[in-house]
């Protein structure tokens, strides 16, 4: 019970912090003049209350976070922050369901850009700011971002920067202490997002849009302001650009920090995991490109490359940004897109999946084994980088592995129980755990998850969360273990 309250005393303390970001849609809707002013204040007074309510109420059980303590308050937090930021949707969008406009905030704040709403380009400004807001700020973590605050707080921070954050970020220490790691690794973020938004302004976007889809491209979180994406735009600058920032966000953002630093790019070199999510995705592009005017999708080779380029990048590296309607593509296309979004974003990015470093240790183990049975005696350590990896950190990705499938498999089952086609079921599954956003199907591009049934679209809700606490975080707390003394 102890263990409980002290994760609600935090828990409320993190809702008072996350009521500040409230802060930018009531702006948005005093510039705009949009009428949404009053129920964004509503929805800032009723979380900060009820932060304040459970932070005072279990004030006496304040202390240090143990690791346990660390895995309950991550999937509270993930859990509880899309409840209380479904408040302004419930509040401003008329007949929208508690179900629906949960799946909307858990897609914001997990970065799936899977989206229920029509009518984007009619929503408020305040609306759509919030919605890309919460892409923005679930693309670094809101975990990465309070653990610079808790220890102000009295509240040690690295429990939760280990539960929270994926790959190796949890073992660099980028800098000596972890509240200054998050804080750099923040200021990196918004740099480069200062730098998405006036490229995005420069190549034609108003600033509404370019703030917007600025947030979305560097939490590759995929909301946009326009029901037909970024199709709307029909602009192949505005395509490049935002090619080039959904690349950087699928990569580490420890080397951004660090390159950033030592004012040096040949630190991208070094990075062997960014260099295959860059090389990976640019051959597919190209081979996407190829096949697409081969198929005769596209009667010039430059339209099928533009097209596969941006919609490939943007479903591999878990973004979900879309151009055009690839359900209608031959379908090997869209779905050797759906596989890169299981394994191209890089550990310590934005992106969600496997990971790039997971699936080349999973590669150098293929490759261990096949050694092993040529040579059995031989001694034959994994290195990536130059660096040897240890072998409880190949078992802990084999793990990792096994249960990402299982999860896909039973997800995907208990869709095709509840009526689903299979593409629909096992695509929409698919794009959820990976936090890709459109899958196929009745929940593809054209369309989106606002055509399933409550049930469905819980099942998808608990996939993106999945996915995004990469696993484990979240089936740990049903295993008796953790909850032993």
């Amino acid at each position: 019970m102890g263990r409980a309250l002290t994760v609600l005393h935090a828990l409320g303390m993190m809702l008072v912090v996350f009521s500040i970001s409230y802060v930018l849609p009531l702006l948005t809707s005093v510039v705009y003049q949009d009428g949404a002013l009053i129920d964004f204040l509503l929805a800032m007074v009723w979380t900060a209350g009820l932060g304040m309510l459970l932070w005072l109420s279990t004030r006496r059980y304040k202390g240090e976070l143990s690791i346990r303590h660390g895995y309950l308050l991550v999937v509270a937090m993930w859990t509880a922050m899309p409840a209380v930021a479904t408040l302004p949707l419930l509040l401003l969008i008329d007949g929208l369901t508690f179900t629906d406009a949960y799946f909307e905030t858990m897609s914001g704040l997990t970065t799936t850009g899977a989206t229920v709403l029509t009518g984007l380009d009619n929503l408020a400004p305040s609306v759509n700011i919030w919605r890309h807001e919460l892409n923005w700020l679930g693309g670094m973590g809101i975990i990465v971002l309070a653990v610079a605050i808790l220890p102000l707080l009295g509240i040690g921070g690295r429990q939760l920067f280990k539960a929270e954050t994926p790959g190796p970020m949890k073992d660099s220490a980028l800098t000596p202490r972890i509240t200054e790691t998050a804080r750099n690794l923040w200021l990196v973020y918004l740099a480069i997002t200062i730098a998405c938004i006036l490229s995005l302004k420069i190549v034609g976007m108003n600033w509404l849009d370019a703030v917007c889809h600025a947030f979305a491209a560097m939490g590759l979180g995929g909301f946009s302001t326009h029901d037909a994406s970024v199709g709307y735009f029909n602009s192949p600058a505005i395509e490049l650009v935002l090619i080039v920032f959904m690349l950087l966000a699928a990569m580490n953002f420890a080397t951004h920090f660090l390159a950033w630093r030592e004012k040096s790019l040949w630190l991208y070199l070094r990075d062997v995991e960014g260099i295959a999510t860059i090389a990976v995705t640019l051959a597919s592009c190209v081979g996407i490109g190829t096949f697409l005017w081969w198929q005769g999708t596209y009667p010039g080779f430059w339209t099928a490359l533009r097209h596969a380029s941006f919609n490939l990048v943007s479903l591999a590296t878990d973004c979900g940004f879309v151009s055009v309607d690839f359900n209608q593509w031959p379908i090997f296309a869209p779905m050797w897109m759906l596989f890169m979004s299981c394994v191209v974003a890089s550990s310590g990015s934005t992106g969600g999946g496997i990971k790039m470093v997971r699936t080349i240790i999973l590669f150098k183990q293929g490759a261990r084994e096949f050694l092993k049975l040529l040579h059995p005696a031989v001694v034959n350590p994994m290195k990536i980088g130059g660096h040897v990896i240890a072998n409880n950190i190949v078992f802990s990705v084999l793990g990792f592995i096994f249960l990402y499938f299982m999860s896909v498999a039973t997800m995907t089952f208990v869709l095709l129980i509840s009526g689903l086609d299979f593409i629909s079921a096992f695509s929409a599954i698919i794009a959820c755990i990976n936090n890709a956003g459109p899958g196929l199907g009745v929940v593809g591009p054209a369309s989106n998850f606002g055509v399933l049934t409550d049930f469905q679209t819980w099942v998808c809700t608990l996939a993106m969360l999945v996915g995004r606490l990469e696993i484990f975080t979240v089936l740990i707390l049903f295993t008796p273990h953790f909850w032993r003394r």
